[in-house]
Parts: structure tokens; sequence; C-alpha cells
């Protein structure tokens, strides 16, 4: 069991506790992005519901339902990215370096998300149905017939090009308390085998209405039911809930250990050494981390060019902050091609789509948004003579963000609305130098 998370002394512990008969009714798995936690979770439902001796090629009906994702006594919600794991397989199937099966997960690792339990009486589950049963019914087509070599990767480009669509307008980062109360009716059900397994990934993201519908499953779970918490941010878990579970540690793996997975899972032998698993996936989807990075330059460049012009018509002069953005992200921009910065907004965000194939993928979003924050923070480490710390300028930043996140990721605004208020926004917050306007 576990023989498929390399690297992580937590599964030790884990396989400790089931063979003892020790294992709590509720778990955190807490850890860095890419470190196997929710790999972990997986396989820990296939383990409660084996029925032999639970070794990944186990023969059992049970095992052989949880290796395709489609065990009834499962259920899986909560954000996450999606699109770069299924991009990394379909390449890897298609180029003949890894089997069905890789591929076949990755997609419904998605489709688990939109499991009827939790879209019932959802007004959006009726909108993205249509997009669901497309994904489903080729995932199908794909991996039950024998078609040829054509007609497979015309099938498999096809899944991923709708799943992407289905994960951008589906999914929202925060987990609705709808979906809580759904999952807590399913888990009082009878399991069909030997015991369920509900998995909340990210956990951290819940809302306050749901953190208090799922501490009442927590208070009183039902006998044959274990759950299965991921995040990455432990800190962001509510006490009264933290004090409810057993944490796993997961760490970041070594260079080594990470090259071995993307080995293993993917095949690829030609993988730069030390890419790391983050960024090996990343490089599959439509624009790669670097082109987001010099985009994300450009977005600061140009807020702080705007913020400049607006210092000078209102007779300030520009913040120290401001000012080292513009120099430590301008020439980023310019040197990738991007000229240079602009102060007008609807213009701005008109190349930014077009740079960025208009967020497409829905990952590709937040990841712009946490590289506007990295740029922030280069800006400045390279300061000369170095700056104080100022909180009301970094809690600035981070409330703007986090607007952003939310507006496209819970409230589905377009890309190019958020991208607007948010330009606006920055713009008129560095102007104005210290207090740092609140959003």
């Amino acid at each position: 069991m576990f023989e498929n998370v390399l690297g992580q002394a937590a599964t030790v512990q884990l396989i400790q506790d089931i063979e003892t008969s020790v294992l709590a009714p509720a778990m955190l798995f807490s850890g860095p992005a890419a470190s196997g936690k929710g790999t972990a979770a997986l396989e820990l439902g296939r383990v409660i519901s084996c029925e032999a001796e639970a070794a990944w090629d186990c023969g059992c009906s049970a095992c052989s339902r949880h290796r395709s994702l489609v065990h009834q006594d499962m259920l899986c919600l909560g954000s996450r990215s999606f699109s770069a794991e299924i991009a990394a397989s379909a390449e890897a199937l298609l180029g003949e370096r890894a089997g069905r099966i890789v591929f076949v997960r990755s997609v419904r690792k998605l489709l688990s998300r939109f499991n009827p339990v939790l879209w019932e009486n959802e007004t959006r589950g009726s909108k993205i149905a249509p997009l669901v049963n497309s994904v489903e019914e080729d995932l199908n087509e794909f991996e039950q017939s024998s078609v040829d070599q054509t007609a497979a990767e015309k099938l498999v480009r096809g899944i991923t090009k709708n799943a992407y669509k289905l994960e951008a307008e589906g999914l929202s980062d925060n987990i609705p308390i709808g979906q809580i109360r759904r999952a807590a009716w399913w888990s009082r059900l009878a399991p069909a085998g030997r015991g369920k397994l509900l998995v909340i990934e990210n956990a951290d993201r819940m809302q306050d209405e749901s953190r208090n519908s799922l501490l009442k499953i927590l208070e009183e779970p039902p006998e044959r039911l274990r759950l299965a918490l991921t995040t990455s941010r432990q800190g962001s878990m509510i006490p009264t809930i933290l004090s409810r579970l057993r944490v796993y540690k997961f760490y970041k793996r070594d260079a080594a250990t990470e090259d071995e997975v993307i080995r293993r899972v993917f095949r690829d032998t030609k993988a730069a050494p030390g890419i790391g698993i983050g960024s090996y996936l990343d490089s599959f989807l439509p624009v790669s981390g670097n082109t987001i990075e010099n985009i994300a330059a450009f977005f600061v460049a140009s807020a702080a060019d705007r913020a400049e012009l607006l210092s000078k018509k209102q007779g300030r002069q520009l913040s120290r902050q401001a000012e080292l953005l513009g120099k430590f992200c301008a020439p980023k921009a310019e040197a990738a091609g991007f000229g240079k910065p602009q102060p007008n907004g609807a213009v701005l965000v008109n190349v930014i789509l077009e740079k960025a194939e208009k967020f497409k993928v829905r990952p590709l979003f937040s990841r712009f948004l946490n590289s506007l924050l990295d740029q922030v923070s280069g800006s400045l480490k390279q300061a000369d003579p170095p700056l104080l710390p100022n909180p009301a300028y970094n809690e600035m930043w981070r409330k703007k963000i986090s607007w952003a996140d939310s507006a496209a990721g819970v409230y589905n605004l377009r890309p190019a609305q958020v991208l607007e208020k948010l330009f606006s926004d920055l713009s008129i917050g560095l102007s104005v130098g210290e207090p740092w306007v609140k959003p």
C-alpha cells in the first residue's frame, strides 16, 4: 500500500496506523503543493475498500474501481489545479511513454468534482452538465474501446480541450456550503463495500458556513467513514477543525525523488534534472511559467508607470516602493518583447489577454496573480539602500490580489473585467504613497 507515493515518511505512519487499527476517523495531510498529499488521499480510499492485502496491483474489484477512480465509496471535493496534469499525461500517452491509466486517472480526478451527489439541484450544475457528460462519454469510449491510433489521438485531444473548459467554467476556488452539506448526507449512507472516504482538498479554502457544516461531521463522524483533508496552509485552518484532525506532515521532496516521480508516472527520461514536479507539469500548459512571469512584470511595471502619472497630476512625489517596482519590472518586460510600460488600462489588458491566450486554462490566471506578488517581493529585495518592512504596503497587495483571485475563481468574472479593475486599484494605491489606501 502507498507504493505510488514516494519520499514521504507520512505514508509509513499511515501504514502503521492502518495495520494496528488506530487510523483516526479524520485526518489532515499537510504540506506544500506537489508533495503527494492528494495521491496519498486517493490511495487511502483504495486501502480502506480493499478486499485483500491492499497491494497496489491487487486484483479485487474494489481496488480495480479505485485505480480508475470510479468507486462509489469515495467522494472528492475541493479545488486544485487539474489542467497541467491532464496535459502532461496526454502528451505522455500520445508519445507512447505511459499507459492509458495515467491519463484516465488525471481526467477522473477532475470529473470526481462533478459527482451528481455534490451538484444535485444546483443551477450551475445543470449548465455545465453537457460538458461533464461530453468528457465522461469520450473518456469511456477511449478507455473501453480498441480504437486505432488516429482515433485515440483525436479522443485524447478532445478530452483534454473539454477538460480545460470544464475546469475553467465549473470550479471555484472556495468550497461552497451546499457541497459540504450534500457530502454530509452522502457520508451517512451505508457504504457499498468495507468503508467510505470523503476527500476535501485545499480544505483551508472553505467559507465560514462550510467550515461550520464540516464541524458537524467531524463531531459525530459515521462509524464506517474516514475523512482526509489536505492543505498547503495549515495555519489557515481554524483551530476547532484542526483539533479534530490527526495531522500527517508531507514535505517538499528532494530533487532526486521528484525526478524519480516524473520518470515513474510520466516515463519521461528527457526531463531536465531537478526541474521539480510543479514546474514540469506547468511546462505542458499552453502558456509557459516564464511567459506568465514576464506578463506579470509588464502588468506591474505598467501599474507603476500609471501611478507615476497620477502622482504628478496630484502634485505628489511617487512612493519609493512604486519607483522600485518600475525599475525592477520594466527591464524584464522589455527584454521579453513587451516594450515600454503601458499606462492605458484597456490597451494593457488586451495585450495581456493576447499573450496569455485569454487565460483559457484556469490555473494560468492564479499563477499570474501569484507572480504579481513575486514581482513585488523581488523589487523590495533589490532596494539599495534596503527598505524597512512596510506591512501596510504588503497588505495592500495581498488584499487586492485576493480580491482578484476570488472575483475570477469564485464569482466567475471574466479575466478582462478583473484585470481592468485590479490595474486601476493598484495604480491608485501606488500613487498615493503612505498611508496605503484600502481596497
